[in-house]
C-alpha cells in the first residue's frame, strides 16, 4: 500500500504538480493581464492633459509594471489556481481514488505545497530583483513625463542629491547639491562633505561651492566654512553660505525611494543606511520581511485552496465552499493591509506586521484540513 503514497510515487506526484502549476500559471497570467489593462487605461486618462506624451511611453510603463504586478498577485493566483486544480480532482473522483488507495490529504498535498513554496522562493530570490529594477525604471518614466510635482532629491546607498531652482542667479538657474553623508538627529538634517553646483539657464557652471558640513533650517541650506571657485579663477574661502529653498524635512522623508524599487538583496543595505542616517526604515523593513514571507504565504494559500475545494461533491454545497475560499483570500488581503498600517505606525514590529497574514492563514487552513481529514 505504501507504494501508492505520493512520497514514493513520482508519476502521481508529477501529475498533481503539473496540473497545479498550470492552473496557477493561468491564473497568474490572467490576473496580471487584467491589472495591466486597468493600469494602461489609468495612464491613458493621465495623458489627456499632456498632449506631448506619446502613447508609446505609457505602453512602456505598463510593460515595465508586469513583473511588479505579478509579484503582488502571486499569492492570490496560487489560491485561485489551487481551488480550480483541487476542485477538478474532486469532480473527476481522482481524489477519492487516491484516498481509497491509502493516500491521506497531507500526502496528497505534499507535491502542490512544495511547488508553491518553490514558486514563492523563486519570486523572492529572482523575481524581486527583476521587479525592482523594472519598477524603478517605470517610476522614472512616470516622474519624467506624467507627474507635475517631480521630486528633486535622491538618497542612494552612498550619497544624497538635491536639484532645485536657484533664483539668485535667475529664474531658470539651477542649483545641484551633493552630500557624501546625511544624518537626521532631533529633527535637524545635517549634511557632510557637501558640494554645491550653481548653473545658469543654459546649464553652464557659474560657481562651485565646497563645505565640510551644512544643514537644512528655516527655508535655507546652510553651508559652513565654504570654499568657492568660479571658472578660470582660484579657490577662495567664503565662510558661511545660505541657499534659499522651499524644501522641508517632511517632504524629503516622503520622497525617498519606494520600498518596491528595492529587491530582497538590496534592502538590507538600504535599511542600514537609513538607520545610520537617522531616517525611518519601517516601510522598508516591512517590505523586506514580506519578501521573506512570500514562500510561506504561497504555501499557505495552497493549503487554504485545498481545505475549501477537496470536499466530496456528494455532500453538496461545493460552490459555496469555493466561494468561501475566495472570500478567505480577500480576508487575508485585508488583514495584510491592516497589519501593514499598524507596522507603518510603529504599533507592531515589522516582523509581526509582515508575517501575521501568513501565520493566520496557516493556522486556519490546518484546522480546516484536520477537520476534513479526521472529521
Amino acid at each position: 500500500m505504501t507504494k501508492n503514497f505520493i512520497i514514493t510515487a513520482p508519476i502521481f506526484s508529477y501529475y498533481i504538480t503539473r496540473r497545479f502549476f498550470i492552473s496557477t500559471f493561468v491564473m497568474l497570467a490572467s490576473l496580471t493581464g487584467l491589472i495591466c489593462l486597468f493600469d494602461f487605461i489609468d495612464l491613458l486618462r493621465r495623458i489627456t492633459t499632456k498632449p506631448h506624451v506619446s502613447p508609446l511611453v505609457i505602453t512602456q510603463i505598463t510593460l515595465l509594471h508586469i513583473p511588479f504586478f505579478s509579484m503582488k498577485v502571486l499569492p492570490f493566483s496560487v489560491l485561485l489556481g489551487g481551488i480550480v486544480c483541487f476542485w477538478h480532482f474532486t469532480k473527476t473522483s481522482e481524489l477519492i481514488v487516491a484516498r481509497a488507495a491509502g493516500i491521506s490529504a497531507w500526502q496528497f498535498l505534499t507535491a502542490p505545497v512544495a511547488c508553491a513554496l518553490l514558486m514563492g522562493a523563486l519570486a523572492t530570490m529572482l523575481g524581486s530583483p527583476i521587479s525592482s529594477i523594472l519598477y524603478h525604471r517605470a517610476e522614472n518614466l512616470d516622474r519624467l513625463y506624467l507627474r507635475t510635482n517631480n521630486t528633486p532629491f535622491y538618497l542612494g546607498n552612498d550619497s544624497f542629491w538635491v536639484r532645485q531652482s536657484d533664483p539668485q542667479n535667475g529664474p531658470m538657474a539651477v542649483a545641484i547639491l551633493h552630500a557624501q553623508k546625511v544624518q537626521l538627529k532631533h529633527s535637524l538634517l545635517t549634511l557632510y562633505d557637501i558640494t554645491l553646483f550653481r548653473l545658469n539657464k543654459d546649464g553652464q557652471l557659474i560657481t562651485r561651492i565646497d563645505a565640510p558640513s551644512g544643514s537644512l533650517a528655516h527655508g535655507h541650506w546652510i553651508l559652513n566654512h565654504t570654499e568657492t571657485v568660479q571658472p578660470n579663477s582660484f579657490l577662495h574661502a567664503t565662510g558661511r553660505f545660505l541657499l534659499p529653498t522651499n524644501l522641508t524635512l517632511k517632504r524629503i522623508e516622503e520622497s525617498f525611494s519606494s520600498p518596491d524599487t528595492f529587491s530582497v538583496w538590496t534592502l538590507p543595505r538600504f535599511i542600514t543606511m537609513l538607520d545610520q542616517s537617522g531616517f525611518s526604515s519601517i516601510r522598508h523593513r516591512i517590505r523586506f520581511q514580506s519578501l521573506l514571507a512570500l514562500p510561506a504565504l504561497t504555501g499557505t494559500m495552497t493549503l487554504i485552496a485545498a481545505s475549501f475545494s477537496m470536499r466530496p461533491s456528494r455532500y453538496g454545497g461545493v460552490v459555496p465552499m469555493i466561494g468561501a475560499g475566495v472570500f478567505t483570500g480577500f480576508l487575508l488581503f485585508i488583514i495584510a493591509k491592516i497589519s501593514e498600517q499598524f507596522g507603518n505606525s510603529g504599533i507592531l514590529p515589522a516582523v509581526i506586521a509582515a508575517w501575521t497574514p501568513t501565520l493566520t492563514g496557516f493556522c486556519f487552513a490546518v484546522s480546516l484540513l484536520l477537520h476534513l481529514e479526521d472529521g
